[in-house]
């Protein structure tokens, strides 16, 4: 049994992650940024507001201070929105030991830089901190009930991704290894606005048809976006890839496909965000991924329209229309290594 683990972020994931790492570490030190949910968490033992229904391991001690979860800490793991990352990663470093590894769990692409995950790590640490990401088709509630499920720990070196695979692997968790960082986060985030186009098909009340062709056609957008970023085409149709992407378009529990039934319904997005507790990563993703699109000049009509429909007040409808019409060439026109 390994020791200690910090994990930042007390939200639906970051608590699943550490009910599911409760059997593996003697002590996890749960950050909350909410005090009044830290303290609920501390005297019930439950996260009512983000993962109610399961009760933590008496192993997970939640903290307010992110002083006292990181002081001495080897293994940190983040769980906090992409947008917070940086801000997040600004106030632990002063307290960071030099040798600590950082495993990064979050799913997003900073609007303002474009960067992934892992580089909003190596923009603010400057230093040569181990980093990794964990990431897969995986719902929190599942997690925490033992489902069995499969992960994928990523980072440059297959020295670290095989240290991640082994902290995070049990008799329901199986975890693969990949040296494909970038790859690994780019699906992990852009699946996200394909989520929120299916829900949108969903909520105007189309068919499985659709439905298909919606996720198909949006793993070729995601692969297109993420080779002209250097990743490798196979990461798309694996785990992080196909696979997350599949449940986060279909899955009822999927917050992204929630937000784009009730877009589809005609709801508009400040409708439908106030009244989410928990953040729909999709909903700042389509912004990155309409830069990435514009930078890159890659063809991604989907991703286009969704952007339209969220910021741009275009109804689901005419996206609709005008995504039938777009001028089609071979199935995997742009994506570097399947032409």
């Amino acid at each position: 049994m390994h020791e200690t683990i910090s994990i930042i972020g007390a939200g639906s994931w970051g608590t699943a992650l550490a009910i599911h790492l409760a059997g593996k570490f003697r002590h996890i030190s749960l950050w909350v940024y909410e005090k009044d949910l830290c303290e609920t968490l501390t005297h019930s033992g439950e996260n009512k507001w983000f993962l109610p229904g399961h009760t933590l391991p008496v192993n997970i001690q939640p903290t307010s201070s992110l002083q006292t979860a990181i002081t001495g800490q080897t293994l940190i793991m983040l769980v906090v929105p992409t947008h917070v990352i940086r801000q997040t990663l600004i106030q632990i470093k002063p307290f960071l030991e030099k040798d600590c590894l950082l495993i990064c769990a979050s799913k997003g692409i900073e609007n303002d830089t474009l960067f992934t995950t892992h580089q909003i790590f190596q923009d603010v640490l400057h230093t040569n901190y181990s980093i990794a990401s964990i990431s897969g088709p995986t719902f929190a509630k599942e997690v925490a009930s033992g489902v069995p499920s499969a992960l994928v720990a990523s980072a440059e070196t297959q020295e670290t991704a095989s240290q991640v695979q082994e902290l995070f692997s049990t008799d329901k968790m199986k975890v693969f290894t990949s040296t494909d960082l970038i790859g690994v986060e780019l699906g992990g985030a852009l699946k996200n606005v394909i989520a929120i186009a299916t829900g949108i098909c969903d909520g105007l009340g189309l068919g499985f048809n659709t439905r298909a062709a919606l996720i198909t056609r949006g793993l070729v957008e995601i692969s297109r976006i993420g080779t002209k970023l250097g990743a490798r085409p196979e990461t798309f149709y694996g785990l992080t890839g196909l696979g997350d992407l599949v449940l986060t378009c279909t899955g009822d529990l999927s917050r992204n496909r929630q937000l784009g039934i009730e877009l589809g319904k005609g709801k508009s997005l400040k409708e439908i965000t106030e009244n989410m507790k928990m953040v729909a990563e999709g909903v700042l993703t389509v912004k990155s991924a309409y830069s990435l699109i514009k930078k890159f000049n890659v063809q991604a009509a989907i991703m286009e329209e969704t952007y339209r429909v969220l910021y741009e007040n275009k109804s689901p409808g005419k996206a609709l229309e005008d995504l039938m019409k777009v001028e089609i060439s071979s199935e995997f026109a742009g994506i570097k290594g399947l032409q």
